[in-house]
C-alpha cells in the first residue's frame, strides 16, 4: 500500500481538468499518442459536445518516480486518479469521489482566479482530510495573472508560496512536478490489508452487456473473484463474477488489495441496489 496514490482533481468548470487528466495519462505511459483524443476520461459523447464532465471515471496510472526525495527515489507508484465533475450540479458525486481520496489537485485557472465552485469543493475536500496540492493551470495564455491568483490561493487555504505549481495542461509545462508532488505530499492509503472487505462504493455505470459495474474503493481487506459480497445499503450479497482496476478500460484481476480503486461485476441489473 506504500506504493498507492489516490487522489483527484478539483476544478471550476473550463478551467482545464479534463486537459491535465490528459496530459498526466500522457506522462505516464497509460495512453499511447494513438489513442489520445481530447478529454479522453469525458467518453459520453454529451461530455465531448459540452465540454463538461458529468460521472466520474477512476484511473490507473503507473508512474515512475523522477523527483530528488531520497525516501522515493527509483520507485514505481500506483496513482489512481478519481475524476470529479466541476459542475455545481454534481456535489453529491463529488463527494462520494473525494471520500475515495488521500488527496486534490487544486485546480486554478491563472487568466479567471478562484470561482465559487472551487471554493465549495474545496471545503469539502477540507472536511474529508484530504491533502491539498494547488496548481494553477494556463500560465501559457496571454492574460494570466499568475502572481493574483498565487495570491488568491495563499488568502484561501493558506499555504506557503513555494507549495504552488505552475502548469499549463495545453503544452505540459510543470506536468512533471505535479506528478513529483501528488507522491512527495499525499499519504498512502491507510487500512487493514488482513481485516474483513469494506469498500466504499462511489460510482456505478450501465453496461447493456453485463449490467450494473460498481466503482469502489477498498478501506479495508481485499476482493476477490467467485467471492460473495455484501451490498450494505440493501443488505444483498451477490457472487463477485468479475474484479479488476480500471486502466483506459477494464482490467480484470484475480483481486483487488487494500487501498486500491477498483470494478467489481455481479450481475446486478437495477442501479438502485
Amino acid at each position: 500500500m506504500k506504493e498507492i496514490r489516490n487522489f483527484c482533481i478539483i476544478a471550476h468548470i473550463d478551467h482545464g481538468k479534463s486537459t491535465l487528466a490528459d496530459r498526466l495519462l500522457q506522462m505516464t505511459n497509460t495512453i499511447s499518442e494513438r489513442d489520445m483524443m481530447d478529454q479522453v476520461l469525458d467518453d459520453m459523447d454529451l461530455e465531448r459536445e459540452k465540454g463538461i464532465t458529468i460521472k466520474s471515471h477512476a484511473i490507473q496510472l503507473k508512474y515512475a518516480y523522477t523527483g530528488i526525495h531520497p525516501d522515493h527515489a527509483g520507485q514505481s507508484f500506483i496513482l489512481n486518479l478519481i475524476d470529479t465533475p466541476g459542475h455545481v450540479d454534481f456535489s453529491y458525486e463529488v463527494s462520494r469521489a473525494l471520500a475515495a481520496c488521500e488527496g486534490a489537485l487544486l485546480l486554478v485557472d491563472a487568466t479567471q482566479g478562484i470561482q465559487a465552485q472551487t471554493i465549495s469543493n474545496l471545503y469539502l475536500a477540507l472536511e474529508n482530510d484530504l491533502e491539498i496540492i494547488p496548481v494553477i493551470n494556463k500560465i501559457d495564455m496571454d492574460g494570466a495573472m499568475v502572481e493574483e491568483v498565487e495570491d488568491q490561493i495563499i488568502d484561501l487555504i493558506g499555504c506557503k508560496r513555494s507549495e504552488i505549481l505552475r502548469a499549463s495542461g495545453r503544452t505540459g509545462e510543470g506536468v512533471d512536478k505535479i506528478l513529483e508532488a501528488i507522491v512527495e505530499r499525499i499519504h498512502p492509503p491507510k487500512g487493514q490489508p488482513d481485516a474483513p472487505l469494506q469498500a466504499l462504493i462511489f460510482d456505478s455505470v450501465f453496461n447493456s452487456f453485463r449490467g450494473i459495474i460498481v466503482y469502489y474503493r477498498i478501506m479495508n481487506g481485499r476482493i476477490k473473484k467467485g467471492e460473495k459480497v455484501k451490498f450494505a445499503a440493501t443488505g444483498t450479497t451477490y457472487e463477485a463474477d468479475e474484479v479488476g482496476i480500471l486502466k483506459m478500460g477494464l482490467s480484470p484481476q484475480e483481486e483487488v488489495k487494500c487501498g486500491d480503486v477498483g470494478y467489481i461485476i455481479t450481475g446486478i441489473k437495477n442501479a438502485k441496489e
